[in-house]
């Protein structure tokens, strides 16, 4: 779940990490209250859970009531990245010195928390990575012991005196104590700006927070921004199955997420597009039915593939289930099997007894046959019209 910037700063705040002063507003009117309250010299901020808010015309200075009142009016209403801005945060301007990029993230690679840091603030990271990598620093942090001040001075060395080390590390691990301590799976200031004044003060801050920690964070989770879902999405979550809603045409029910995800990957790399994820592990496997009504919903499936791999849960028991659905449903379009683990053997027997068919000897075969059948019915199609 991601937050907008002015649900993260709190968090910020409450670690230790200075802020400006801000508002937010839904309206001109209110922008104008603001912008009047904190001095009339401010920054109107887009409030969208999204980046490069400045580059799509989202962020204005104004210096004085009026022009703040119509530059939320600008900017209310506008779509940025596929967000509405409904509301703007007024925010006192700073007299900036310099601007660094500050974040604490889950990294894949170390899988564990990574911190990271560079004086190339302001701008995109993926930018400053590629242009200058020896100015971005990165330490992986041992969950068992944290981020302390000697670790986190430790990768400031050598970036230049302009930098405050002791300021800078006692940020990140400031930064570091609200990443763990709300359960995020990145806490970013971009930037984090050293103000004429010596301070170090927040300008910006993202927070996305894992989903597994939605039920241990109530009170957060509630000023997040859940992505927009589709309205098969949005059904499937009802019924309790997990189910994203893709651009392409070849359906997938499979066991387990990891499956899931490899039956997605194979099927793009052999030139498909997957429709959909949805997997139906452990008890997940009973509502096979509105399962296969989720992935028949998309209108833009040409064919089915279904994956099970069992190890304790039995695959001639999600089987079973995947028949029993498709004879009440009776759809025409082709599907694919491929059945491996405990029960396929009982299994492979019930798809040749009740369905007439013999599940492909390897997963890959079996995808390879649907992205076949889909771009066969895409070739149909053209040749009809």
């Amino acid at each position: 779940m991601n937050f907008e910037e002015h649900a993260a700063k709190p968090l910020l705040r409450a670690a230790g990490i200075e802020t400006p002063r801000g508002r937010v507003a839904r309206s001109g009117a209110e922008a104008r209250e603001a912008a009047a309250e904190l001095g009339g010299h401010v920054v109107v901020k887009a409030q969208v859970p999204a980046g490069k808010r400045g580059k799509a015309g989202g962020i204005r200075a104004a210096d004085d009531a009026a022009t703040a009142g119509a530059a939320a009016e600008a900017i209310l209403g506008m779509a940025i990245a596929g967000h509405q801005v409904e509301a703007v945060l007024v925010e006192e301007q700073a007299a900036i010195a310099a601007e660094y990029y500050a974040a604490v993230l889950n990294d894949p690679a170390s899988k564990g928390p990574l911190a990271m840091f560079s004086p190339e603030g302001g701008m995109d990271i993926e930018e400053v990575a590629t242009a200058k990598p020896g100015r971005v620093r990165r330490a992986p942090v041992d969950i068992r012991r944290g981020l302390d001040l000697a670790s986190a001075r430790s990768m400031l060395a050598g970036l230049g005196p302009e930098i405050d080390e002791a300021a800078v590390a006692a940020a990140l691990v400031a930064l570091y104590r609200a990443y763990r301590e709300n359960d995020a799976e990145l806490l970013e200031v971009n930037p984090l700006a050293r103000l004429e004044d010596g301070r170090l003060v927040a300008l910006d801050g993202k927070l996305s927070l894992d989903d597994s920690a939605v039920k241990r964070r109530e009170a957060l989770a509630g000023a997040g921004s859940p992505d927009p879902m589709t309205a098969l999405e949005a059904r499937a979550e009802a019924l309790g199955l997990k189910y994203i809603e893709l651009d392409g045409d070849v359906g997938v029910i499979a066991n387990g997420a990891g499956l899931t995800m490899t039956t997605m990957d194979v099927i793009t790399h052999q030139g498909g597009r997957p429709a959909n994820f949805l997997e139906i592990g452990g008890e997940a496997y009973t509502k096979a039915k509105p399962a296969l009504e989720l992935v028949l919903a998309n209108p833009r499936v040409k064919c089915l593939v279904v994956n099970f791999c069992g190890a304790f849960a039995r695959t001639d028991v999600m089987t079973g289930g995947v028949l029993d659905a498709w004879e009440a449903l009776s759809p025409s379009l082709p599907v694919f099997f491929s059945v491996h683990g405990t029960g396929a053997t009982e299994a492979r027997a019930m798809l040749r007894e009740r369905f007439g068919v013999t599940p492909y000897p390897t997963m890959d075969e079996a995808i390879a046959g649907a992205v076949a059948a889909a771009a066969a019915r895409d070739a149909g199609a053209e040749g009809a019209a």
